[in-house]
This record gives C-alpha cells, sequence and structure tokens, in this order.
C-alpha cells in the first residue's frame, strides 16, 4: 500500500522564512530547511508528516 504525499503548501503549519539558504519552514516541528519540511520528515522517519493540518479556508469578499 502506498502512501499519499503530504503537500506542505496546504498544511497550517507551513511558512516561508525569507531565508536564502534555508526557504522552508514547520511551525509544528520548529525547523527550517533547504527542501519542503514534508521531505524531510519523510527521509528522516520513513514515514509520511504526522503533523499534517490542512489550513482553514478564509472567506474573501
Amino acid at each position: 500500500m502506498e502512501q499519499e504525499k503530504v503537500n506542505c503548501l496546504k498544511c497550517k503549519h507551513y511558512f516561508i522564512t525569507y531565508e536564502a539558504r534555508m526557504p522552508y519552514g514547520c511551525r509544528l516541528f520548529g525547523f527550517k530547511g533547504r527542501q519542503m519540511p514534508s521531505v524531510s520528515v519523510r527521509q528522516s522517519s520513513g514515514k509520511n508528516c504526522q503533523g499534517y493540518d490542512v489550513k482553514d479556508k478564509q472567506n474573501k469578499p
């Protein structure tokens, strides 16, 4: 059974750091990196990110 990939862009914990050397971050796990946080989590644990939580949709006028 293949696991579905986690899309950090849709996660409420994901953020852009604006640091050239470490542009992507995860507020939940408290780290920054050169690759998407879900990729880092997958490489280190062998499992998909367990903290993935879909962003709340904001109603825009």
